[in-house]
């Protein structure tokens, strides 16, 4: 009998990041199932409990977030409805139907004022309301479920929707340079990358619940990452690197989130890339 793998949030790029690996990989012990926007408004409880008796799902993948950082100091409702809301009423569901729990977090849940590399037991002192709402959401999964995965992963970037990586290859056309911000250190994480991981996870059958990182190896600022970007696409734009204090925006950043993933790759037996590594895939796929 196969496993039944529900996916909230599928239409953004983790979702779609999912689906390119289940079209194209041999899961026969799996059925994923990537639901519609109708069904999947993980603010109804109603309809959530609809969702979860018409397919008993033995996991969840969470991808659904409200996910625009300076948007959500202006609507906390909205992003708590969806951040802490929504996440609690998937964990009782989860609890209720006896199924796993995989939810999907952020670096923002960390302050950010230090130059250590963070790992899971380190404490969390969001700066900004996106961070806070993420935080209070992995709080209601600690007490109502223990079968959970909580994932954080940072500087998500795919051949899929908007994100850094095709906004610079936007811009890269349009413009002779940019300026972009090189006093923001964290790691970029390529989402096919991280779809695998989460596959891997379900296909091992893991027990070893909890809070896990998850973003590809080494340490980069923004303007490294876009340094980057234009090299391996061979442009010859000027890249000026920024202090962040030039770029006002409504919400703060971390200054430093770099993930430590020693516990993940020890834990669940991971191998994970390099980000330069996973940049160069993804560039391809684009070309």
């Amino acid at each position: 009998m196969k496993s039944i793998i529900l996916i909230f949030g599928a239409n953004g790029q983790l979702g779609q990041s999912l689906k390119s690996i289940v079209a194209n990989q041999k899961l026969d012990f799996f059925d994923f199932i990537f639901l519609p926007k109708e069904d999947s408004d993980i603010t109804n409880f109603i309809l959530l409990t609809k969702v979860f008796k018409k397919y008993s799902p033995n996991y969840i993948i969470n991808c659904a977030a409200y996910t625009q950082v300076d948007l959500a100091e202006d609507f906390k409702d909205e992003a708590y409805s969806i951040n802490v809301i929504g996440v609690k009423n998937i964990a009782t569901l989860c609890k209720k139907f006896h199924s796993t729990f995989i939810h999907l977090s952020t670096d923002f849940v960390f302050e950010g004022n230090k130059t250590l590399i963070l790992n899971e037991k380190d404490t969390c002192s969001p700066i900004n309301y996106y961070g806070l709402s993420k935080l209070q959401g992995e709080e209601e999964i600690k007490k109502t479920i223990e079968e959970h995965f909580i994932v954080r992963t940072s500087w998500l970037y795919s051949e899929f929707s908007n994100n850094f990586v095709t906004t610079m290859l936007r811009l890269g056309k349009e413009k002779d340079s940019l300026n972009v911000v090189n006093d923001q250190i964290g790691t970029p994480t390529y989402a096919v990358d991280l779809a695998r991981f989460i596959i891997n996870l379900i296909e091992a059958e893991s027990l070893k619940y909890g809070v896990y990182h998850y973003s590809n190896e080494g340490v980069s600022s923004w303007y490294d990452f876009a340094k980057a970007i234009f090299e391996y696409t061979n442009n010859s734009i000027k890249v000026n690197p920024v202090s962040s204090t030039e770029f006002k925006t409504k919400a703060k950043r971390p200054s430093f989130s770099v993930l430590d993933k020693t516990k993940t790759k020890t834990n669940l037996n991971t191998e994970i890339k390099h980000w330069r590594e996973s940049l160069k895939e993804c560039l391809k796929k684009i070309k």
